[in-house]
């Protein structure tokens, strides 16, 4: 053999063996994709466009301050992403700086102000009016059930135009200035009790874990449970599963207070048959749905204007087969993606003979039609025995509509959490 023709075979071999280990790695690759998994959620509503907004709807000011929010995931895991959403904003969403550490208690943050978060490479970012964006995978290691602050140096033009309003939860705003990497709290002086811009929170994680969305209204969103005390429904249930050793399943929460199945409100967000795509189809890895919804549609008249806003709510009576089509629209749309749908029973909200009629006759259908790939019946946890129209007193927060604690960890406890999950491992 030629020196030629030995030097033309040895870089046949070498090409060779260099094809059969990109075969190789490509059959890694194809045996291991990415597999991303939502970890904790909230869902935006426009605040009313008003010129002059009473008080609980004045947002903050933040241009050219650092927002700092407080999340806390219900899946551990090593690498995540963080979406921003400016779905409901009229100019671009723009931050100059955003990062995520673990938090230190109030507006501390550990590690020195965390990991610094990019999109595309890039520090900064700026979203298009309606666009949602994740970001760059960020080597972190999330625990599941700890706090996490996310930090975010905003644009000097920057204002809030949509948040999540009843977040149950004190965030903070800083002094003027990039505040993203203090460690300290010094400099976030300023509270508020919504999230805004940040609206998900995923891992990459291993099959088969899954996401399972709680959605609803407030009394999935947990109003008048213990601020800061992670007291709501769903992050009962995300307890009960940790502590069932169910630890691949994630619980996030797409309550919205008020919030209601036909109707939108410049008050209480997008109707939940419009909203149902974006605030859950469309986040990674969700499997099966909890839905909790109806009971604004009923009661629409017994709710006054919010905090001196006249909120909008229509005057035409919604009757229980309308209910029942909008609920068949949100099963529709879910099973075109392969998800699975757990339909909530309406629970005791001290109606008027009229309404209760209505809520009975919605809680008859949702346990018998088998139109939902199971049920959760909030309503027979919750109810007193001698008067179900009513809440049990324990379980009452005071409102007679709202659960106390107590009656958000019984309806926790109602979830049949192995057809849950075993619907979600699907």
């Amino acid at each position: 053999m030629t020196l030629r023709s030995l030097a033309a075979a040895s870089g046949a071999a070498l090409l060779a063996q260099c094809i059969s280990i990109a075969v190789s790695s490509s059959a890694v690759a194809a045996e291991t994709p990415e597999h991303w998994v939502a970890v904790w959620a909230t869902a935006l509503q426009p605040i009313p466009q008003r010129a002059e907004l009473p008080p609980l709807y004045r947002a903050p000011e933040v241009a050219g301050r650092t927002v700092r929010q407080i999340v806390y995931p219900t899946l551990s895991g090593k690498v995540a992403r963080i979406r921003l959403s400016n779905v409901y904003g009229k100019t671009p969403l723009v931050i100059d700086e955003l990062r995520i550490a673990r938090s230190a208690g109030g507006a501390a943050a550990a590690d020195g102000g965390g990991s610094r978060v990019t999109f595309g490479g890039r520090g900064e970012v700026s979203i298009a009016p309606g666009g949602e964006l994740d970001s760059d995978p960020i080597t972190i290691g999330l625990s599941a059930g700890a706090p996490y602050a996310i930090s975010a140096f905003m644009g000097p033009e920057q204002r809030i135009v949509a948040w999540h309003r009843v977040a149950n939860q004190v965030n903070y705003v800083s002094a003027p200035g990039n505040h993203s990497a203090d460690a300290s709290a010094a400099a976030f002086r300023g509270r508020f009790t919504q999230y805004v811009w940040v609206t998900g929170l995923s891992v990459e994680a291993a099959q088969p874990s899954a996401t399972v969305a709680a959605i609803g209204d407030s009394i999935t969103d947990g109003m008048r449970s213990s601020l800061n005390q992670n007291r709501r429904w769903p992050d009962e249930l995300a307890h009960r599963l940790a502590a069932s050793g169910l630890q691949s399943t994630a619980i996030v929460n797409l309550g919205i207070s008020g919030n209601r199945l036909l109707n939108d409100s410049p008050c209480y967000g997008d109707a939940l048959a419009s909203r149902f795509d974006r605030d859950v189809l469309r986040r990674p890895g969700v499997k099966a749905v909890v839905l909790l919804i109806g009971i604004n549609d009923i009661n629409f008249a017994a709710m006054p204007p919010h905090g001196g806003l006249d909120c909008d709510f229509p005057h035409t009576p919604v009757s229980a087969a309308d209910l029942i089509t909008g609920y068949q629209r949100v099963i529709a749309a879910a099973r075109r993606d392969g998800v699975k749908v757990f339909g909530a029973t309406l629970t005791p909200a001290s109606l008027p003979p009229e309404r209760e009629n209505i809520r009975m006759t919605v809680n008859q259908w949702i346990r018998t039609s088998h139109a939902f790939d199971g049920v959760v019946d909030f309503d027979a946890a919750l109810r007193d025995r001698a008067q179900p129209d009513r809440l049990q007193r324990a379980f009452d927060s005071g409102d007679h509509i709202h659960p106390s604690d107590a009656g958000y960890a019984a309806m926790a406890d109602a979830v049949p959490i192995d057809a849950v999950v075993s619907a979600a491992g699907k």
